[in-house]
């Protein structure tokens, strides 16, 4: 685990897009990430429709997005995993309910020896968060208030100072951020993992 000091360094190197701490983070909590989606499938005949790798690519380019964009206040390495299992988790949900929901019979998915080739032949994780492009999308979605409340969370400032220079309250702008990213989210399909 990293001190204080290493951990709001490294907090703000991914806020500020830096692709060796995307790349560290990937490399530190991949594992995590895939172990709570084996363990949080339930429906085993799931494992044949969306691999565990889908969804970590899912959860991670919604970290980055998201911590990029500061919605995330992250203030220790334990609340950081603690974000990204709440993250995979839900993840593996809304996948699992999408399934069901389609009325799709899992029942009948081909078998082991017919899924070869199915597996996401795209980039490794890391290569998908690529931070900057990621980034500018979700830019390019925003209002230029969204923009000013995105750019300030990025520079470092808290939700006080925010609104300082913004006005309104801390909450009104966290909730105004967090719901710009929801949306912009749903616009590029960022919050969707692969199936």
């Amino acid at each position: 685990m990293l001190d204080q000091v290493a951990f709001d360094a490294f907090i703000g190197r991914i806020r500020a897009g830096e692709e060796q701490a995307a790349a560290e983070l990937v490399r530190i909590y991949e594992p995590l990430i895939r172990r709570e989606v084996r363990l949080h499938i339930r429906d085993r005949r799931l494992y044949r429709l969306f691999e565990s790798l889908d969804v970590c690519q899912s959860v991670l380019g919604s970290f980055f997005a998201r911590t990029a964009l500061g919605e995330y206040d992250l203030e220790t390495p334990e609340q950081l995993i603690k974000l990204l299992v709440v993250m995979t988790r839900n993840k593996v949900a809304t996948a699992a309910q999408r399934q069901h929901r389609q009325r799709r019979d899992n029942r009948r998915t081909t078998g082991p020896d017919q899924l070869d080739g199915v597996a996401d032949p795209g980039p490794s994780p890391s290569e998908q968060i690529s931070g900057q492009e990621l980034l500018e999308r979700f830019r390019a979605g925003f209002t230029d208030d969204e923009r000013a409340i995105a750019d300030l969370r990025k520079d470092g400032l808290g939700w006080a100072e925010v609104t300082t220079q913004l006005g309104g309250t801390p909450q009104a702008r966290r909730m105004q951020l967090a719901r710009a990213v929801e949306r912009v989210s749903r616009q590029i399909g960022l919050d969707e993992p692969a199936t």
